[in-house]
């Protein structure tokens, strides 16, 4: 066999484990770049140091105690990715500003085709996409990097408690009080009520729900918006840290701040296992449509109730495979 088959060979062989290490990198650090960076920087020093490898784990294995120590030396400086409701109280529409914070403040979206491996087994599936969900995301970014990885190596990717040790270099013991500590953690934000009951795939009414939305927001129908949103529903425009709370607010944000919004066009995407639309907004200068936003909803009792907008179209229309305008429409 030559040493050309032999590359070949264990390029594909790392090549296989790319989104299952892009999800599991994700979670840690809550960034859609730093993940595909530090998934870049795993299967580089696995290809580096193969020849070491021994073989006494699985590939798989080793290429998780690889993505593992990335990610914690990436994480070593404390950053913590948020939301803004996270960081700020709500705002009242009255006093509604635009003031961005920098790109590693926030929790960022991320496709799902990027970070979830196909599978055949429905309960798999529906973990997977429930531990990217925007608060699931948001809960983990507050614990301690190891027992972040304790989590998600144990209740996401179901490792035996031996199996995190051995990549941890720790006891069994010191895995199950890392995981203990974790889920009491999660537990306290899950009393919060942040948990978004999406059915996979959607159920019919939740899929209605998103053809009024798409309808309500196209038309810029406030009336018909304000009956699809929870009384709870919140709206968050990163990079800005604003946020506002109630149908209310939200509306009149969308009014008067947001007005040059009306008449925009909706095109749904896959975004960390829940609804989500690729926003266009009108170009008065070169006619058709701009890209505004990546939306990604929340639904729960079959309301709205998070109505998140990304707005840096500059990288995350690329990162969506989305193009960057839209023609309009024939007559």
């Amino acid at each position: 066999m030559t040493n050309g088959t032999v590359t070949t060979e264990l390029d594909a062989a790392l090549e296989k484990h790319r989104t299952e290490l892009t999800g599991y990198c994700y979670r840690m650090l809550g960034s859609s770049f730093e993940a595909e960076d530090a998934v870049q920087d795993t299967l580089v020093r696995a290809w580096r140091s193969y020849e070491k490898f021994e073989g006494r784990s699985s590939l798989r294995s080793w290429l998780y105690r690889i993505a593992t120590n990335v990610c914690l030396d990436m994480l070593s400086a404390g950053n913590k990715r948020a939301r803004p409701m996270d960081l700020t109280e709500a705002t009242p529409l009255a006093r509604a500003a635009l003031s961005p914070r920098p790109d590693h403040t926030w929790l960022e979206p991320m496709p799902d085709a990027r970070v979830l491996p196909s599978t055949a087994d429905p309960a798999e599936a529906a973990v997977a996409k429930e531990s990217v969900r925007l608060a699931f995301m948001a809960a983990l970014q507050q614990l301690p990097p190891k027992q972040r990885a304790v989590l998600i190596l144990r209740e996401v990717l179901a490792w035996r408690a031996s199996e995190v040790a051995e990549l941890l270099g720790t006891s069994v013991a010191s895995v199950n009080s890392a995981l203990q500590r974790a889920r009491a953690t999660l537990a306290e934000r899950s009393d919060r009520g942040e948990d978004a009951a999406v059915s996979d795939p959607l159920d019919e009414e939740q899929q209605k729900l998103l053809e009024r939305y798409v309808a309500a927001f196209e038309g810029y129908d406030m009336t018909a918006l304000t009956a699809l949103l929870h009384e709870d529903a919140i709206m968050t425009m990163p990079p800005f840290d604003l946020w506002l709370a109630g149908p209310a607010d939200i509306t009149g944000f969308m009014t008067t701040l947001g007005a040059g919004c009306a008449g925009s066009r909706l095109r749904r995407v896959e975004a960390n296992g829940l609804p989500a639309f690729a926003h266009y907004k009108p170009d008065p200068e070169a006619g058709g449509f701009a890209p505004w936003a990546v939306q990604v909803l929340e639904i729960s009792d079959g309301r709205i109730t998070g109505f998140h907008c990304f707005l840096d179209t500059k990288r995350w229309f690329p990162l969506f495979d989305l193009p960057l305008r839209l023609e309009a429409e024939a007559d």
